[in-house]
């Protein structure tokens, strides 16, 4: 939901490469990234096939489950914005790829002529925003040391794709560099590589009726956890979004009639204050009401970078108990 081009980079380029595999695979040479004939050749139209779709099955799963796990990105910052990362990094992924085949024949004398086909480079180019922007959860611990995180099971398909060839870690590298670029502030590179809003509004009007889907209605599963304690904290945490949602949905019938601004810092009290989980049957006095949580300015900033504004990044923070997951669900649903 609210992410169509997720969607269609995740069906349609794993569909070709399907069908490249099983049915047609004396087509698969047209869609080689084969540097030697982009170099020699001058045949360009092989960057737009070799970058695109994937020959290897197993670099198409990865990829995918990368992908999916990426759409969070398509949901926070819209999809022009989204589509314009995808190919600036893509463009810039395309020249570093270059560079660095240049640069390890210089030093190593290793000739290579062809690379691992697919979107890898805008792929890897994601982990640069989902390293520096989505907060780690501690979900449990392995022998009492190794911390497993909310990000832990992407990192581990992020290294699964490094390893399934020899010459891959070449896009991951220059994935990586095109990452750290277009999230600069001081390069701009997202000035000059972005999607027209022209060229969006066509798509918009195109393919997002096609690859769009409906909002669930059903209620969300909770994710087992490892732990009874860890299952019990993700049912009072989903136990308190949906009251936060009812009495904003209440708040705002009555605003629609009275006017004026929702006290979310009065309405919702973090769940974590709240003694245990049957804080139904003793409803805390008002002078047990713990003062407002300080906000990180940092996560305010993020916050309004998504589009919302600062009063109501503030009072989202501050209900959410300086949470940023919760804080931008509660915003994006409302």
């Amino acid at each position: 939901d609210k992410a169509p081009l997720s969607k269609s980079l995740l069906l349609v380029p794993s569909a070709i490469s399907i069908l490249l595999t099983l049915l047609f695979q004396h087509y698969q040479k047209f869609f080689a990234y084969n540097l030697q004939a982009v170099k020699e050749d001058f045949q360009i139209w092989r960057l737009v096939c070799g970058r695109t779709i994937c020959l290897d099955l197993k670099d198409t799963f990865c990829s995918s489950l990368l992908i999916y796990n990426f759409r969070i990105f398509e949901r926070r910052y819209g999809s022009r914005k989204f589509s314009s990362f995808l190919l600036g990094a893509w463009m810039l992924s395309a020249l570093f790829d270059l560079l660095l085949v240049e640069i390890t024949q210089y030093i190593f004398g290793i000739t290579i002529n062809s690379l691992p086909s697919g979107l890898l480079g805008p792929v890897f180019a994601l982990f640069v925003p989902f390293y520096s922007s989505i907060p780690r959860v501690q979900v449990t611990q392995v022998l009492g040391h190794f911390s497993i995180t909310n990000k832990s099971l992407v990192y581990i398909l992020g290294l699964q794709l490094l390893t399934s060839g020899s010459y891959i870690w070449i896009l991951a590298l220059s994935g990586l560099i095109s990452g750290i670029c277009y999230n600069s502030s001081i390069l701009k590179v997202h000035r000059i590589l972005c999607v027209p809003r022209w060229v969006a509004k066509i798509f918009s009007w195109t393919l997002e009726p096609v690859f769009s889907s409906v909002e669930p209605t059903n209620e969300v599963r909770v994710g087992m956890g490892a732990t009874v304690d860890i299952q019990r904290q993700q049912r009072m945490e989903l136990l308190d979004r949906q009251i936060m949602m009812s009495q904003v949905a209440q708040m705002r019938r009555q605003r629609q009639q009275q006017g004026g601004m929702i006290n979310w810092n009065r309405l919702f009290p973090p769940l974590r204050h709240r003694h245990n989980a049957n804080y139904q049957d003793h409803h805390p006095s008002e002078q047990g009401i713990p003062p407002p949580t300080e906000v990180s300015e940092e996560q305010v900033a993020r916050l309004m970078e998504m589009g919302f504004s600062r009063g109501d990044a503030l009072e989202a923070l501050r209900a959410s108990n300086n949470d940023l997951n919760v804080a931008t669900n509660f915003l994006l649903q409302h």
